[in-house]
């Protein structure tokens, strides 16, 4: 990551190490197996994702491998699969999931608008932070086609080519060195063929698509936090003060025993999450809200701790730890924080 960072790359990732996860098989683990994929489930990702957390790496993996391949999986017809899916696997194009302006913006306030279905449809607004938007093969837009903001009812998901007239795309590199992308839709005309699911009837699809989304972050972040605790851990047993180790005190050693405590509680709520969106998929809302919530807040205690007994070293570039916060941070808020998802889940108990 710090090398790709300092080099400026314009892809932002490694192409070689991308390859090597489709010749593992990891761009395909949500594809079903009759379009050349694993047919595995969320579980499987989530165990991806953790090691990426762990690393930090930069990859197309959540984008097109997670987000992509689900929505096209769930919501494509026989066609668009057909022309899809096999390309995720061999990583011939990289299809992106777009989000909205504010990742704590509810999925049903979209900023793109369309119109008349009865001569095609015409896509206007804009979108900010698509991750990886900026290399993308094919874009997945959510739009509002009928209805108000706020409205479940009244979405539609379009496929795009990122290279039609009127699309305009800027790079945007984040806090965390990682990669998203404004992207702007004048006019651009699409058909029927493009419509990905039912025209109106996409909130189901979309809400959908983002909680496998939310799993596989939270996941990272179990990852992310781990290592920052294994890291901060074996600090305390090097660093001497006052001609002791600073693990021999007793504050610190409480404040890593509840760190633990926490890391493992998430580990479990995250786990519970992604078997239910395997296994129970429409009533994964829940344990999903629960598991991106206590993740978020869990790996911004992990890094605040890291930092904080790391001294001052801890927020210099030349040390790591310092990284693994910037990505936190963003995780936190990537399709909601845990603010939002505490709403999330009182808005489920009023129902």
């Amino acid at each position: 990551m710090r090398q790709l960072r300092d080099a400026k790359d314009p892809s932002g990732f490694s192409g070689e190490l991308w390859k090597t996860f489709a010749e593992m098989g990891f761009s395909g683990l949500l594809v079903p197996e009759e379009f050349g994929g694993s047919g595995l489930g969320c579980v499987e990702a989530g165990v991806v994702m953790e090691e990426i957390g762990r690393t930090l790496m930069p990859s197309p993996f959540l984008s097109t491998a997670v987000l992509a391949a689900s929505a096209l999986a769930r919501g494509g017809n026989a066609a668009q699969k057909a022309e899809h899916l096999p390309k995720i696997v061999d990583v011939r194009c990289l299809p992106r999931s777009q989000s909205t302006k504010g990742q704590n913006i509810a999925p049903c306030t979209q900023p793109c608008r369309q119109c008349g279905p009865a001569i095609g449809f015409r896509l206007t607004g804009d979108k900010a932070l698509v991750v990886d938007g900026h290399v993308a093969g094919l874009l997945i837009v959510a739009a509002r086609s009928a209805g108000a903001a706020g409205e479940r009812d009244g979405l539609t998901l379009f496929l795009v080519d990122p290279k039609a007239r009127g699309v305009e795309t800027e790079r945007t590199a984040m806090v965390d060195s990682h990669n998203a992308a404004r992207i702007t839709f004048d006019h651009i005309e699409v058909d029927a063929d493009q419509v990905l699911g039912e025209v109106d009837q996409g909130y189901a699809l979309l809400e959908g698509v983002l909680n496998i989304g939310r799993g596989a972050v939270a996941s990272e972040m179990v990852g992310l936090s781990e290592e920052v605790f294994g890291r901060t851990v074996s600090y305390l047993k090097e660093r001497k003060q006052f001609g002791k180790l600073i693990g021999e005190f007793q504050a610190l050693q409480h404040r890593a025993a509840q760190l633990y405590i926490d890391i493992e509680i998430t580990r479990g709520a995250v786990l519970k999450a992604l078997q239910t969106l395997d296994g129970d998929f429409a009533n994964a809302g829940a344990a999903v809200a629960v598991a991106k919530a206590r993740s978020g807040t869990t790996a911004t205690l992990a890094v605040q701790e890291g930092v904080q007994m790391h001294g001052g070293m801890g927020m210099t570039d030349q040390f790591d730890i310092g990284f693994f916060m910037k990505r936190a941070r963003v995780c936190q808020e990537l399709f909601g924080d845990a603010n939002f998802h505490a709403d999330q889940l009182a808005r489920m108990k009023s129902y």
